[in-house]
């Protein structure tokens, strides 16, 4: 992996991935990456343990979030919208408290899923899945549908969710979400630049469409978009720069890393031809001295 090349999405033990924030950064750095970000589902968990722990000299690192939003009121899609967050300040008192929210409505939304389960044949206690989350980790549906596997509900994480936990399936239940103008003002308000994760996954069903919802979030706040992304084609990225360009928008980029859970998203090369260039780093840090 060359030194030039970063990755500004991954998810670590904290919230969904596989690895914990310090088997993070030791991968990062035999990977030869030049930056990096923990971007862990409503939670700052993973940066703070690493801050605390000290960055070493080798690799530059960025503070980060992917916040659950609820779609503008004018786009009526279903599901949550992703906010990323890079250079937030994680002492900021307000994103803490809006954290800690969404964190608690985890937790209540779990047992709920669980229980619809049990009403299905699956025979699975809240134990378990706290079990296979482990002491630290933030328990939600990818934990679930690991302890489904051993348990011979179903054969895959994906066959999981497409027979019970996806949107719509017997046991999937709704989650809270902050609303979309908001996750962005908490963002900059945290000193930090909110940025559209994985457009491609949105599912809008027209380009121009597309085009009119980010220019609707660029009203909003919105900072950046991530233009380079494992499921992301070449056109799709030629595509998103142009869109970037239009909207004045920062290009950001990462594989969306989660460790085993997704085996086939390796940190830093994605799907196997993800390159993030250190510039978009470079990008990053720029703006982030001009909001100063």
């Amino acid at each position: 992996m060359d030194c030039n090349n970063i990755d500004l999405h991954i998810h670590s033990t904290a919230s969904d991935g596989t690895l914990t924030p310090v088997e993070i950064l030791a991968m990062a750095r035999e990977l030869k990456l030049g930056a990096i970000a923990i971007t862990d589902h409503d939670t700052i968990d993973g940066p703070r343990e690493l801050l605390s722990l000290g960055i070493p000299l080798d690799i530059k690192f960025l503070t980060g979030v992917e916040i659950s939003a609820s779609w503008p009121s004018s786009f009526s899609l279903g599901g949550s919208l992703h906010i990323l967050g890079y250079g937030i300040k994680i002492d900021d008192p307000l994103m803490n408290q809006a954290l800690d929210t969404l964190q608690e409505a985890r937790k209540n939304r779990n047992p709920k899923i669980i229980k619809l389960l049990n009403k299905f044949g699956c025979d699975i206690s809240m134990d378990d899945i706290i079990k296979e989350a482990g002491p630290d980790g933030q328990v939600g549906r990818p934990h679930i549908a690991r302890v489904m596997i051993k348990k011979g509900f179903v054969a895959s994480i994906t066959d999981a969710f497409d027979q019970y936990l996806a949107t719509g399936k017997p046991a999937y239940v709704d989650k809270y979400r902050i609303e979309c103008h908001k996750a962005v003002e908490m963002i900059l308000n945290a000193g930090g630049i909110p940025v559209l994760a994985h457009p491609v996954l949105l599912q809008i069903e027209s380009n121009e469409s597309l085009e009119k919802f980010i220019s609707t979030l660029t009203e909003m706040g919105l900072k950046g978009i991530e233009v380079y992304y494992s499921d992301h084609t070449s056109k799709d990225i030629a595509y998103y720069k142009n869109i970037a360009q239009n909207n004045g928008l920062i290009m950001t980029g990462g594989s969306d890393f989660h460790g085993s859970l997704k085996p086939t998203i390796k940190m830093g090369s994605g799907k196997g031809d993800l390159s993030v260039p250190y510039t978009v780093y470079e990008n990053l840090i720029s703006a982030m001295r001009d909001m100063q």
